[in-house]
Order: C-alpha cells, then structure tokens, then sequence
C-alpha cells in the first residue's frame, strides 16, 4: 500500500476478498441495468416529443391518451432508472465504502500499534525521511475520503463502458446516411455523433486536467493547514490547566489565529479556482447538450432521412453518451481530492514501511548501534560500552557507561543533575533512544514495565487500566480489586467496570497522585521482573512516595528497580529500612555505579530526604550538636 494503484487493490487481494469482489459484481451490474436504461430513456423522450408535435395531426386518432401513455411510461422509467437501478447501486456503493474504509483502518491502526512501537518512531523522522504530520487526520478523513472517491470514480469508469455499448449499439441501429458522407453508407450519422464525442470531451478534459492539477495542490495544502489547526486545538485542550495557571490565553490565541491565516488564505484560492472550475464545467454541459449533441443527427433530419421522432432519440442518446462519457470532467475536483487523499495516505504508508527497522532507519541520520541479547536471569540486567548521542554521524557522546549490571532483585536510584541524560538511559535500555551504541543484555524470561511521570489513560474501563498492557480477560476481578486496594485506590472497586464516572473519563477524574497510585496497582498485578520508574512518584507527596516503594516491596519481592526521582537521597521505609541498594550517578557524561553504604546515619538521611517546614528550621551547627559525639565523628 505504498503507492497510489497498491493502495487502491489492496482490499480486492486481502484475505477479504470474496467480500470485495461480490459487492464490486452487483455495482457493476446495477451500473450496466442503469446504462441500458439510459437508451429506453431516450426512446421514450423522443416518443413523449413525437406524440407532442403530432398532437393536432389529423392521423392521432387519440391524441390525448397518447401523449399521457409516453409520459407515465417516461415516468416509469425514471423512477427504475434513479430510485430503482441506481439507488440500489448507490447503497451497495455505500456499503463496500464502509467495509473499504473499515479494512484500512484495521490494518493502519494494526501497523502503527504493533510490538515495533511503530506509532512511536514514525513521529520521530528525520532529514532523511520526514515524520509524517497530522496522523491522526490521515487515519481518519483521508482514508475515509480516499475510498469513497474511488469508488465513485470506479463507478463512473463502468458507467462509460457500458454507455459505450449500449448507447453505441443502439446509435449504430438507428444510423442514416449522411449527404456528402454516401461512402459511409448508413453509418454516416453514427459517425458524426462518434466524431463530435471524441473532438468536444477530449479537448475540455485537457482543460480539466490543468484545473485539476492546481485543486490537487490546494486540496493538500488544505488538508495540511486543518491538520495543524486541529492538531494545536487538541493538544491545547490537553494543556488547558497550563494555559490557565500561566495566563497564557493572548498567546495560545495568537498562535490560533496564526494556524487559521493558512487555512483561510488557501481556502481563498481554493474557492477561487472552485468557481471557475464550476463556470467551466456549465457551460461545457450546456453546450454539449443542446449543441454538440443535436449537431450530428440535423444534417440528416434537414434531408429527410430521419423523422422528428428519430431524431430527438437519437439526439438524447448522444447527449448521454456525452454525459457518461465526460464523468471524468464533472469528478475532476473528486479525483483531486481523491489524489491529495491518496497522497496523504501513501506517505503514512512509507513512513510506517520505513521505520519497520528503527536502527537502520536512524543510521541514515546518525550512530544508531544498540544491541539488544537475553541471558540467564541470574546474571540480571547488564549493559556494555553503551554511549548515547543525538542526531548527526559526528555527534559527540552526551552519557557513556562502560559496563552497569543490575542485580535480580536490586534497587538502583539513578541520580544526577537536570538534563544529564537519566530518562535517555532509560529510554535507551527500552529500546526506544535512536541514536548510540551499546549492548543491552536482558534476563531472559523475564517482563519489563515502564512507568513514567506523566499517566495519560485511555477511555476504557477501570479494570482494562489496571490489566495494561493485557486484557481485562487476563485476570479476575477479584485480582484487580486486591491490587487497586494495595495501590490505595480501594474507594474505586465498585467502579472497575465502568469507563467513566459521573460523565468524565478516568484521565478525567483522576488526579495526579491517583493516576501514579494506578500505575502501582498495574506492578502488583503484572509482577513484571525488571521496573523503570521515570520520575513516576512525581505527582505524590511523601508519605505518598513511601508507599508507593512500600507497596512495591511487599508485592514484587525479586523485581529489579531502576529509578529517576528528583530527591538528594532515595526515600527510606517508615522503620528506616533502606528501599534502594545502589546509586547510578551521572556527572561530566559518565554513568558510574556503587552500593549506597549506609555513610550517613538513619537520623540524618531522614532529616536530608524529609526537611522540615522553613518555620520549624534551626541552623544547622545547633541541630548538628544535638546529635551524640559518636554519630558526628562518624
């Protein structure tokens, strides 16, 4: 699906096909039956004029009962024609729409969600292979918009095909000779009415093309602009409390009204070129009908050889032979649409191709070298020679750490200044830093979890958040609760089956803290073997971050920690027990690792990782002389 004709047969060769193409065969059906009556159509128009003009003729012994016979028969086949034919074409066509649609989006949304965290590295491109913008608008609109103009389009191809057969067949029929034209034969209308077909349509479709071109160009440009606008939209919505905390309203408007200008200055042109294309597209109907297709057949009705009858059917038959025939100019803003669609989804299909092997894809930018191996769980976590940089073949190294291992059951606290590189490490040993090198050995057998400062949840239920990343269907109700109780949540058991409370969703009615006590509900009943917190007590206060740490010790007794917090010291236990047994430390670009030894006293380190209110302070010389001699010269 990485290009414009893969894209539009993928679903007729899917493992849906028998769906595909049963629907396609009753359109194609339909779309013939319609063509067919399009002839009886004409006939009967140049029946219901005959019995018009032939009204006070002294030979139309029922004039009246005539002409009322030809209406209702015209009315009649209307009605099959357009409620009967084509409105049971138009919903089959409305139905494959949607199974169309149905099946990209599956598998879009089935590509962009795999275990290669696709969604992930399509949004981080680089020089070499741009992130694709606005994913969302692409997923939705375009591939909805995309399917529905191709089958119109597909339609109007069958229904140039079979008005070629059947419109031809009938005006080859009722063909008189031509004066001037005898070497014809009988053929010689019929020729002049094929003639001016091929001269008028394909000239003004010359033209439309050209148009085409520049809505195509605008079309994108459109889709690109509203993207942008509702992108900003949503995400300040997201960050609404920030805007309001900050007083920052006159510049979140501002960069509004700056997205908007792009949409309505594009819009502009695109209505411009719309209405010209509209002026165009009249007067190359009105001509078409009421002059190129009555032109051919005068010659032969001023000489006699057709009657009026005749040569009214024979007009409305080339009239829509040059109706069907110029579906390609009356959809030209459909299939620029339809190409700008396209185009929008055929990128979002390379971007996902691309990133498939997100190390090759990032060496086309810079060093992308990591090495991902298992080994026996008894040797834990190790990490060799690994060193992180940024985009750029010449990037210099900002962390290096020559060899790190992470014991089973071992608490490492990861420490260092702002900006030194923690969550990059982190980020790095998950797989998901793209540019370094290094090797990163995992105890086989053993699950991961990743839980970072910021919980965004899904609209799902109670029970579903917990379960992440599994099924609701994995564990019991039973076990949730327990572990919604152990994390501190127990008020909300009774609700783990709803998706919302009181009209909100759960990111809705969660606060901080609670979203972080979610994510310790989520360890006590995964028991993953290896924990990155990534600053995730960073919404708790201190008690709170206690028993965070403390709910995980008594529940994950083999699991082994590696954690971010912005504290001097990592927290103790309430008896004083220590939580961490190691200290990662970050300084000068070097990752370097040692036993937290218990150098400082419980009295002291308690005091370091919980200070008291400023009020309640004392210098430190006098609180220092409260502490026993044996302590200080310790």
């Amino acid at each position: 699906m990485r290009s414009f004709w893969g894209l539009m047969r993928a679903y007729w060769f899917s493992d849906r096909w028998v769906e595909a193409w049963t629907l396609t065969l009753i359109i194609a059906l339909f779309t013939a039956l319609s063509s067919k009556a399009g002839v009886w159509f004409a006939e009967a128009s140049g029946e219901l004029v005959n019995s018009i003009a032939f009204y006070h003729d002294a030979a139309n012994t029922t004039p009246l009962a005539s002409l009322l016979t030809n209406a209702g028969v015209l009315i009649l086949l209307v009605v099959l024609k357009d409620a009967g034919f084509t409105g049971i074409r138009t919903f089959v066509s409305a139905t494959l729409h949607r199974k169309w649609r149905g099946w990209l989006d599956t598998r879009f949304n089935a590509a962009l969600l795999d275990t290669n965290h696709t969604h992930f590295h399509a949004q981080h491109g680089s020089s070499a292979a741009a992130a694709p913008d606005n994913i969302d608008q692409r997923v939705q609109e375009s591939i909805k918009d995309m399917t529905g103009g191709a089958i119109g389009l597909a339609i109007g191809v069958m229904a140039v095909a079979t008005s070629l057969y059947f419109v031809g067949r009938k005006l080859l029929e009722s063909s008189a000779e031509v004066k001037g034209l005898e070497f014809l034969g009988s053929y010689g209308s019929a020729v002049l009415a094929f003639l001016a077909v091929a001269i008028y349509v394909p000239l003004n479709t010359w033209i439309a093309v050209k148009l085409g071109r520049l809505l195509e160009r605008l079309n994108i440009r459109m889709q690109q602009s509203e993207g942008s606008y509702r992108g900003e939209l949503t995400t300040f919505l997201r960050r609404s409390f920030h805007v309001a905390a900050s007083q920052g309203e006159n510049v979140q408007k501002a960069m509004h009204d700056r997205l908007y200008v792009d949409i309505d200055r594009t819009w502009a042109r695109l209505n411009i070129v719309n209405t010209s294309y509209r002026s165009f597209e009249l007067v190359y109907t009105f001509i078409g009908a009421r002059i190129v297709a009555y032109a051919p057949g005068l010659v032969p009705y001023i000489h006699n050889r057709f009657d009026l009858k005749g040569y009214i059917t024979g007009s409305e038959m080339v009239n829509s032979l040059i109706n069907q025939c110029s579906w390609f100019i009356h959809v030209m803003p459909s299939i620029a649409a339809l190409r700008a669609n396209s185009q929008r989804v055929t990128e979002l299909a390379n971007a996902i191709e691309n990133v498939q092997h997100p190390q090759e894809f990032y060496s086309l930018t810079g060093c992308s070298d990591f090495r991902y191996d298992r080994q026996n769980p008894v040797f834990g976590l190790t990490i060799q020679k690994l060193e992180l940089t940024h985009q750029g073949e010449d990037a210099t190294p900002f962390l290096s750490a020559a060899n790190l291992r992470f014991r089973r059951g071992e608490w490492t606290f990861l420490k260092g200044e702002s900006g030194c590189g923690k969550t990059s490490l982190i980020k790095a040993i998950n797989g998901l830093w793209p540019y370094g090198r290094g090797t990163i050995v995992f105890p086989e057998g053993v699950e991961s979890f990743y839980a970072a400062q910021e919980v965004k949840l899904q609209q799902v239920s109670l029970k579903q958040l917990v379960c992440l990343p599994g099924s609701e269907r994995d564990h019991t109700d039973t076990q949730v609760a327990s572990a919604l109780h152990k994390a501190g949540l127990g008020d909300f058991i009774e609700h783990m089956a709803d998706e919302s409370r009181d009209g909100m969703s759960w990111d809705q009615v969660l606060s901080g803290g609670q979203k972080q006590k979610l994510v310790v509900a989520r360890i006590v009943l995964q028991q993953p073997g290896l924990l990155f917190l990534d600053e995730a007590t960073g919404a708790l206060d201190p008690e709170g971050k206690i028993a965070f740490h403390q709910a995980i010790k008594d529940n994950c007794p083999d699991v082994t920690v590696i954690s971010i917090m912005h504290e001097a010291v990592p927290p103790r236990s309430l008896s004083g027990a220590e939580f961490y047994h190691s200290i990662v430390a970050i300084a000068d670009g070097v990752a370097t690792k040692k036993s937290l030894a218990p150098s400082l006293p419980v009295e002291l380190t308690t005091i370091l990782a919980h200070p008291r209110p400023v009020a309640e302070t004392r210098p430190v010389e006098e609180r220092w002389l409260r502490f026993p001699r044996r302590i200080r010269q310790k």
